[in-house]
């Protein structure tokens, strides 16, 4: 009886999870920076918290997805002139 050789499978997906924050002046408040992440890399966005005025915003973000992909979205933001930080920018549960 032949058997058919075992089909390989692709290399597992390593998945990471990153908490951010990050402000942003007045130019960039009627920026869709949210919506440009969303359709433009493969990363999962959770809001943790945000403030947004015409002055200026917070946005404090989980990114979840491949950790290149992660650090596209994070050199992405900083060209568009955010000030990034780690973690969730106050006390994390």
């Amino acid at each position: 009886m032949l058997r058919a050789a075992p089909v390989p499978r692709p290399p597992a997906i390593v998945k990471t999870k990153k908490n951010i924050h990050f402000e942003f002046d007045q130019e960039l408040v009627r920026e869709p920076l949210l919506y440009k992440i969303n359709r433009s890399f493969d990363v999962v966005v959770n809001i943790r918290g945000a403030s947004v005025t015409d002055q200026g915003g917070f946005i404090a973000l989980e990114l979840e997805g491949e950790a290149d992909e992660v650090q596209r979205v994070l050199d992405y933001l900083r060209g568009e002139g955010v000030r990034l930080g780690e973690g969730l920018g106050g006390q994390e549960r």
